[in-house]
Order: C-alpha cells, then structure tokens, then sequence
C-alpha cells in the first residue's frame, strides 16, 4: 500500500511540472521554431546550473542551442549525444522531439530521422528536469552531434530559461536498502533453479563500511552455495571501478577499502575478480564501458568456472615485501605473464616510515619484482599502490594488458 501511495505522490510532483512548466504551457512552446528564444540568457554546457549562478532549485530548465549544417553533412546518419543528463530530459530537434530519458544514468544517444535536420541553422532545445541534487548536463562526457565521420561539437555556450522552480521530488523508501527485501523478491525464487556460477557487479554503496564487507561479502557467496546445495559453484566479481576526483596526495579512501575487501574475498575457492580500476570515470558511478569489464570477467570465468590452464586471467596480484636499506622490494603472483609499466615510469606508489605519513614515491620493474624508494624516507616500513578513490595513472599491468589490483603492505586502520 505505501508502494503504491508513493507511486501516486510522484505522479502528482510530475504532473505539476508540466501544468506549471511555462515552457509548455504558453501559446507558442519553447520548444517550436516559431518561439522566440533571443531573450533567453547564455549558460556553459556542460555544467550544472546552480554552479553557471542560475540558482538552486529543483524543477525545469530549458536549454537551447543553434548549430549550421553543411549539405555534404546531411548524407549521413546523424547520432546526437548528449552525454549524461541530471536528471531526466525531452530533447527536441527543429521542434520535433527526438530522445528522452528519464534516468541520470543513461547515456543520452539519439539517432536522428533523415528529414530532422536540414541545411543551414538547425536548433537543439532540451528540456532538463532536476528532481534532486544538481540539474544540467554532466561534465566530461561526449557532447556533440555526429553525421558519419562529420562532427560538431555541442560543447559551450547555449542559452536557457527557467521552466518552473519546486521543491525536490519526494523521498522515495528505497526498499532495496530495508532488511530482506533484495534477497527474498530476487534471489529465493532462483534457489529452486540449476546455477553454474554467478557474476556479481556491485559495492559501491557499501563503501562506508568496507571492514564489514571483508565479512560480508564472503559470507553472502558462502550462504548462496549452501542453499542452493551445488558444492562451491564459482561467483566472480567485479571490483569497483576508479570514480570522484582525483587527489594530488596519498591519503585515505574508503573506495580503497572497499576494493581491498573485495579483493580478500578471492581466498575463497571457485571465486575470480575482475579489475576495473582504469576503466571508469570519475563523475559516473555507473561507467559506460561495460564492453571490457565483459572481457575481464570472461576471463576471470574461464579460470574460476571451466579451470582453463593456459590462460592469464588475472593481473599482477601484491604477494609480499622485504625491506632493504633504503628501499622495499615487491614481489608478485604473476599468473602466467610479466609486469609492465603501462606508458612509462610506474606511478601511484606511496611509501611510509614509522609515522604512517605516506608519500609519492618512486617504483620499477626489476624483472618479476618492483623496487619502491624515496628520497624523504630513510627508513620505509610500507608501500600502497592505486590506495585512492580514483587513482588516477595507476599504471601498473602485466603485458596482457591486464592491470594490478591495489594493495597495501601494511594493516593500518586509518578510516575516519
């Protein structure tokens, strides 16, 4: 019943926008080639609109941009990106509409019908509604529309009007988040079923609490294999992808933690993990690139499930340290292959002395182990490697281009 009483209060809130949203309700549309849009004012894309001093609000703005296509340009399919959008959008092209989407997480790509565009001045105008948080057009993404191997850049100055200001939608109750839910509507039903294995994709809301997940975790792929009584059937992972900002100097990161958690659990027999580390992106928690996480998985499946003998499935995996004057040595479980620094000296190593304080380091490759060092520690007691949120020119792989996971050398609790 509160299911459905939620159901009905976002309607409402949605219902609202369009009965208040000016842009829709006067007698031209904005969207129209026949609106008048020269009082509109400029605004940078891609950005947020509260940081371009539009204002903080949740509700409606409208985005407006004119572009000039050259005849050559029309004998193509025309693709338009719009990237990443907070949160849900209308886009509309010479007045007609051509994508919308009502998730921030997909990524906006509107194949365009031959009689959309035409030659000369064409205008784009979308139509944003921000339900929570920040609304616009998220940065770093592909912003353009594309005409075969022609391309025109929609990044820059646009023009907008405020459709209407509200507050923010209503809470939703997350149910994914309450006791049980996940588990018995998802998973129970599947018991009765045969299962070969399982692929696991996430973690990322668990990044507070990564101590509990080193028991969590495992205890979750050891409570599935006892129920559905199938011996210890493989369950690979993904561990989390790089994401927020990069920092300029090593420090705490429960991303980190979390990816060490995840990696812990590949004690467990029958399990592989799939490194994605390099692959994400630092605004997007949910990265477009799935194509070579499928790759990486594959593999990891490959050794785990069919116990293939002749493949690398894995990067360089941390398996211990010694210490020597200045200078610590690493050594690695290899998996069949040889390290490599991936477009140039070795990056993303910290080392630490006797009062926990990490520093940049200097690291290479000496034939299956790396020589960490610093010229501002004399006595080094610990190294950590890609120990970020994002770690960004993690560069350390093995030559099947397969990148190593973190690690530390050390056990210290340095959470906040």
């Amino acid at each position: 019943e509160s299911l459905k009483q939620e159901r009905i209060t976002i309607s409402e809130w949605n219902q609202s926008l369009k009965q208040k949203d000016a842009g829709l309700n006067e007698p031209v549309k904005w969207y129209s080639l026949d609106y008048n849009a020269s009082a509109w004012k400029p605004i940078k894309v891609p950005g947020y609109w509260e940081e371009e001093k539009v204002g903080n609000f949740d509700g409606v703005v409208w985005y407006k941009k004119e572009i000039n296509i050259s005849k050559s340009q029309l004998n193509a399919k025309a693709v338009l990106n719009l990237g990443v959008i907070s949160d849900a959008d209308t886009t509309y092209v010479n007045g007609v509409v051509v994508g919308n989407s009502v998730d921030r997480y997909i990524a906006r790509k509107y194949l365009l019908a031959s009689n959309i565009l035409h030659e000369g001045k064409n205008v784009i105008t979308v139509r944003i509604v921000n339900r929570v948080g920040r609304g616009g057009f998220v940065p770093d993404k592909n912003y353009s529309l594309q005409m075969g191997s022609s391309s025109v850049s929609l990044d820059g100055e646009w023009s907008y009007k405020i459709g209407v200001t509200t507050k923010q939608q209503p809470a939703l109750t997350n149910f994914h988040y309450k006791p049980s839910c996940l588990f018995n509507a998802m998973i129970a039903p599947l018991i009765p079923y045969a299962i070969k294995g399982v692929v696991w994709y996430q973690g990322e809301a668990n990044t507070a609490k990564a101590k509990e997940y080193q028991t969590l975790f495992p205890t979750m792929i050891k409570n599935w294999r006892t129920r559905w009584n199938e011996g210890d059937f493989p369950f690979v992972y993904v561990q989390l992808a790089n994401y927020l900002p990069a920092k300029p100097e090593p420090g705490q990161s429960n991303w980190a933690e979390l990816r060490e958690a995840q990696l812990k659990t590949l004690s467990l027999s029958n399990t592989g993990m799939a490194v994605i580390s390099d692959i994400g992106e630092w605004n997007d928690v949910h990265p477009l690139n799935k194509l070579d996480v499928g790759k990486r998985l594959a593999l990891a499946a490959e050794h785990a499930a069919y116990k293939e003998k002749n493949i690398v499935y894995s990067g360089p995996m941390y398996k211990s340290m010694k210490i020597e004057d200045n200078k610590i040595i690493l050594s690695f479980d290899l998996f069949g292959s040889k390290l490599l620094a991936k477009g140039g000296e070795l990056k993303s190593f910290a080392m630490a002395g006797a009062d926990k304080k990490f520093v940049w380091a200097k690291a290479k490759i000496d034939g299956d182990n790396i020589v960490v060092w610093s010229e501002n520690i004399t006595n080094p007691i610990a190294v950590r490697y890609a120990w970020a949120d994002n770690p960004d020119g993690a560069n350390l792989y093995n030559t099947d281009d397969l990148p190593a996971s973190l690690f530390r050398t050390d056990d210290w609790n340095d959470s906040k």
